[in-house]
């Protein structure tokens, strides 16, 4: 068996065995499969695919390239929830502590963000102290004494993918279902979890760009779990506009924070956020205990267990001891969310008072015709944060935690000329007159309310 046969091989179209796959894998994590070999067979499967067998296959040598958790002594069943990435995709932040305040234990390994999407470690970095630098021990105690961790992927994590997406990342082979698939997954089954979440985004801010792309994308993602016999749901959600009011690693803190406060709720966040919990607590043994029970609870018995976790403020104490537990200094928070609950009336006002050592600019509708904004566009406001300083091109930059942008006023709002569309915040003058020239692009007016203005954010979801 040799590299150069297998690359010709799939360059025909032809379907490799198991042992190709992982003779290709062992290659290259053990360095006597060189990179161009390993960009050449990338080309390939791009171009020619793999079927559904062949991706599994690629997935699990993947994921046994490198350290596996094993997480049997929780004792419970252990759900994590991945996102494929997209603008303002706070979810992880509110999610987490939701499911963990209901006794549903969470074990997630996160990354940071590359490009236009945010990544939820640097989210987290924006908490003074907090540090996702886990050890296996410590993950696990923190699952079973807090009921959720959030932690940097590991070193040794499925390496192979590391060397993979480098390559891919420089050889324009990232749109490649089967290693787009293998790629997230192989990290998913490595960290251990039982059961998996997927929120698999669609549209203009998101990796997929149609709902059919984003559709086969999951149905591959949930024939991986289910051969690897991890329970998997995929949720697929629009990403066509930003998610929530906010855009940035400290500002999405802030607006989670909010979020389970109960003072500023999305309404497109909240519906994802609840779509995913009930979807958790379904796959999760807190759904039913006993196994001969018919005692299982509906849709509507969940969110209404959802809402009251984060009406009590059960959520929020949660979200406080997780981040406490990795070592966050959040002694802010209650100041925070006290000066919030009584200085603003609006919804979005509360971001005007953050506190930021840098440049804002806010950007106000100026048109002498009132109207109604109909869409705001998801991958032109990524690219306004990125401009800011909130996101990274190159894995080593780096970041400002505290820019990024908020949106005053959100698809469907009513504005009026000097309405207060937009504020952006960010350390680099020139990057900031640059991106207000950018803002007017990402938006689009309407006289009247549109269906479009009320399309939904939950499109599909496949188990």
């Amino acid at each position: 068996m040799n590299i150069i046969e297998i690359i010709e091989k799939k360059k025909a179209g032809k379907e490799l065995t198991t042992e190709e796959i992982y003779y290709f894998i062992e290659g290259i994590t053990n360095d006597y499969i060189k990179d161009y070999q390993a960009s050449a067979l990338l080309m390939a499967v791009c171009l020619k695919g793999m079927n559904y067998r062949e991706t599994y296959d690629l997935t699990m040598a993947m994921r046994y390239s490198g350290d596996i958790m094993n997480l049997s002594q929780i004792g419970r069943t252990v759900v994590d929830k991945h996102s494929t990435g997209g603008i303002g995709d706070k979810t992880t932040l509110i999610v987490g502590p939701v499911m963990a305040a209901l006794d549903v234990p969470v074990a997630k390994m996160s990354g940071r963000g590359l490009g236009i999407t945010g990544g939820t470690i640097d989210k987290l970095d924006s908490i003074p102290g907090f540090s996702s630098d886990v050890s296996d021990e410590d993950f696990i105690r923190l699952v079973k004494t807090v009921g959720m961790v959030d932690a940097a992927q590991t070193k040794n994590l499925a390496p192979a993918d590391k060397f993979l997406y480098a390559l891919r990342d420089v050889t324009a082979t990232v749109d490649s279902l089967p290693l787009i698939a293998s790629s997230i997954m192989s990290k998913k089954l490595a960290s251990g979890a039982d059961c998996i979440v997927l929120d698999v985004k669609c549209g203009s801010g998101a990796f997929m760009k149609d709902k059919e792309s984003a559709a086969e994308l999951a149905r591959v993602m949930i024939d991986i779990g289910k051969r690897a016999r991890k329970k998997c749901v995929a949720v697929i959600s629009d990403m066509n506009q930003p998610l929530g009011y906010t855009v940035g690693n400290s500002l999405e803190v802030e607006e989670a924070m909010l979020f389970l406060s109960g003072i500023v709720q999305n309404p497109r966040l909240k519906k994802l956020v609840i779509a995913l919990c009930i979807e958790m607590y379904k796959l999760s043994d807190k759904y039913c205990p006993d196994t001969d029970s018919k005692s299982f609870k509906s849709d509507a018995e969940i969110e209404e267990l959802i809402c009251e976790t984060i009406d009590s403020g059960k959520a929020l104490e949660k979200f406080r001891e997780f981040a406490e537990a990795q070592g966050g200094d959040l002694s802010f928070v209650d100041d925070f969310i006290e000066g919030c609950r009584e200085a603003f009336d609006s919804q979005v006002d509360y971001m005007l008072g953050v506190d930021y050592d840098g440049l804002v600019e806010r950007i106000f509708y100026m048109d002498d015709d009132p109207a109604f904004i109909e869409a705001i566009d998801a991958e032109t406001v990524g690219r306004m944060s990125l401009l800011l300083g909130a996101g990274r091109i190159r894995k080593e930059d780096d970041i400002d935690l505290g820019a990024g942008i908020v949106l005053n006023k959100v698809v469907g709002d009513r504005v009026e000329r000097g309405d207060l569309l937009a504020t952006l915040y960010s350390n680099n003058k020139r990057s900031l007159t640059s991106a207000v020239r950018l803002l007017s692009k990402a938006y689009t007016y309407s006289e009247t309310v549109s269906d479009r203005m009320s399309e939904g954010i939950i499109i599909e979801t496949l188990v």
